[in-house]
Order: structure tokens, then C-alpha cells, then sequence
């Protein structure tokens, strides 16, 4: 299944349809492995879609994380980062490295092996310990990247 067929099933079963602007949006988020921001996504759509708002690009970016399609990111910088979702991306599960300084994100998804069995057994033990059941996590660590340490 493509993934516009699947992004349009996604926001049906929410009540919303796949818009050209929505399919566009998607599309920039598709075409990047940056974390982007809504002004950064209103400057590359722009470029095509002059007729589309910066209104447009927040309530939508807004629609697409309330389904699920994307995440959305407060990493300290005053504004909001945006990706697709695991399920909706080319990228595998990842974790962040943010550098307070120059904000810098890294994504970390080269786990060892203690790693994972650690992200397990923590996740056994909350999902426990709150009656929940996990099924995703995300996780940041914030300190300062090589550059900004020199």
C-alpha cells in the first residue's frame, strides 16, 4: 500500500480527507531527514503553493499530529520540530541528541544491545507500575555537540 493511500485511511478514520495541501505538507516531510519546522515547511511550499498560508501549515501540521502521521518536537529551540511518524517514514526508531548551544539534532539509532534490553526493562517496569501498555516511547538527551564543545 503507498503511502498517500495509507495517510488517506489514517485521516478517514479521523473524519478528514487527504487535501492536495495535506498530500503537499506530507510530501516536504517525506523528502527530508531534517527536523523541520512550520516556517521552515511554509518556506519550501511556498515556493510551489503561493496560494497556501502559514495558518494553513500550523493547523494542518496540527491535524497531522493529532492522527498520528507526525511527530511533533518542543526541544528547547522556541519552536516546534516536526517528522513523520515511524510507521510513516524511510527512518527506523530513533532518539535524539540536541545540543543546547548551536541546537543541533542528531538522530541516534544505532542501539547496542544493553541499550534496547534497558529501553525493554524500563518499559516492563512503568507499563507495570502504571497499569499501562506501552507501545512507543521517545526519548532526548540534551548536552553539547563536538563543535560547540571546542
Amino acid at each position: 500500500m503507498d503511502r498517500c493511500h495509507r495517510w488517506g485511511q489514517k485521516l478517514a478514520g479521523y473524519g478528514f480527507r487527504l487535501t492536495a495541501a495535506r498530500e503537499a505538507i506530507l510530501g516536504v516531510l517525506t523528502n527530508t531527514d531534517k527536523h523541520l519546522s512550520a516556517e521552515d515547511i511554509y518556506m519550501i511550499f511556498h515556493a510551489n503553493n503561493p496560494a497556501i498560508g502559514l495558518t494553513t501549515i500550523y493547523r494542518t501540521l496540527e491535524l497531522l499530529e493529532k492522527t498520528g502521521i507526525i511527530y511533533k518536537f518542543e526541544f528547547g529551540h522556541g519552536r516546534a520540530k516536526y517528522e513523520l511518524s515511524e510507521e510513516n517514514s524511510h527512518k527506523k526508531h530513533h532518539h535524539h541528541l540536541i545540543c543546547k548551544k548551536c541546537r543541533k539534532i542528531v538522530d541516534y539509532m544505532e542501539f547496542a544491545k544493553t541499550e534496547r534490553e534497558y529501553i525493554e526493562i524500563a518499559e516492563a517496569g512503568l507499563g507495570k507500575k502504571y497499569g499501562f501498555d506501552i507501545d512507543d516511547h521517545l526519548i532526548h538527551f540534551y548536552g553539547t555537540c563536538p563543535e560547540c564543545k571546542t
